[in-house]
């Protein structure tokens, strides 16, 4: 399977995250990549192959004008107020506010702009996002030449950016950007596979009322976790992409028992709908020990998931997402595409 990294992820690497009311180091940081490189090459998994440039057209065509000018500048605007620190959503509209009118001064437009402040914005941000997509559009690109899967190891993580909001770790929606390349190089209808224990909101609101690319996702009850506001299971799409919006919610404690009944009930899903192109978004973090979760997956868990996965034998495109126990997030992650070849 061939894999697509960039160093420029390094550029992204904030040096604070607030979490449970102070200051820590990000759960979302550059080792979780060394961890996956380092397992890969044990596992002799070694077509590690960097990104050609990235494409902005299909970027352009599911994210909003302003959001991307917005990532691109923020770092000098930012300093241009004389601002000391990282970026930090500090001020959010809240009900009863104009949700329809976009601050001028940067502090305003980092609120606006954001849904979840955990996540920080560096000198280096929009250049690591772009090498992440970067990441995740040539491995599509493999993948639409005739190779049945490839693993684009994105750093940082997308499927909680929307269309025009950044937050939990995402600014570009890889995943989403696949699944659009894979409809423009000719599949009709394309899946996406979340598979991270926290929701893909961001993919789903981006393609909510589209009925030519499903969205599924396993992941923890929004009423206890991260994302919180959406994930529910009575989310089903809207208008014409009524019914192409899975959600399978599951509660604290969840183990593989569980959750391979409902993987299994998204692949048959998925299969009857008619994909005729996959994008799995490869979070690890449904891990039972993994720092911010609460399933209660193991390691070999990983490759029967992947394994389940390939048998639908779709062209695959992997993208990584979560995935916080650090010294485990590498092999979990490799488990999942060992068990795929193996299908």
């Amino acid at each position: 399977m061939r894999i697509y990294y960039s160093e420029d992820h390094r550029l992204h690497f904030p040096q604070a995250e607030l979490s449970g009311g102070q200051f820590v180091t990000p759960f979302e940081r550059p080792s979780r990549v060394e961890y996956v490189l380092t397992r890969l090459r044990e596992r002799s998994l070694t077509d590690i192959n960097a990104p050609a440039a990235v494409d902005m057209g299909p970027i352009r065509t599911l994210l909003d004008p302003g959001y991307l000018s917005f990532l691109e500048t923020a770092w000098d605007d930012w300093k241009a107020e004389g601002m000391a620190g990282e970026i930090i959503a500090a001020n959010v509209p809240a009900r009863g506010m104009h949700m329809d009118r976009i601050p001028q001064n940067i502090d305003g437009k980092v609120g606006y702009y954001c849904h979840a402040s955990e996540t920080a914005i560096t000198r280096g941000t929009w250049a690591a996002a772009l090498s992440s997509v970067a990441c995740a559009q040539s491995a599509q690109r493999h993948v639409a030449a005739g190779a049945d899967a490839a693993f684009a190891l994105c750093r940082p993580p997308g499927h909680h950016a929307t269309a025009d909001q950044y937050g939990g770790y995402c600014f570009i929606n890889n995943a989403a950007v696949v699944a659009e390349m894979f409809r423009n190089s000719g599949a009709a209808r394309v899946a996406v596979l979340d598979i991270d224990f926290h929701h893909g909101n961001g993919t789903q609101t981006i393609f909510y009322d589209r009925p030519d690319v499903m969205f599924v996702s396993l992941h923890g009850a929004p009423q206890e976790t991260y994302p919180y506001f959406i994930g529910y299971a009575d989310e089903k799409g809207a208008g014409a992409g009524e019914g192409a919006n899975l959600n399978y919610p599951m509660t604290a404690g969840t183990g593989y028992d569980l959750w391979a009944q409902a993987l299994d009930d998204a692949i048959a899903r998925i299969t009857a709908w008619g994909a005729q192109a996959l994008v799995v978004s490869l979070g690890v973090d449904a891990y039972k020990d993994d720092p911010i979760s609460f399933f209660k997956l193991e390691s070999d868990d990983f490759t029967d998931a992947g394994r389940r996965i390939g048998r639908m034998r779709l062209p695959t495109v992997f993208c990584m997402e979560g995935g916080y126990a650090i010294e485990a997030v590498g092999v979990n992650t490799v488990n999942v595409l060992e068990g795929f070849k193996d299908a």
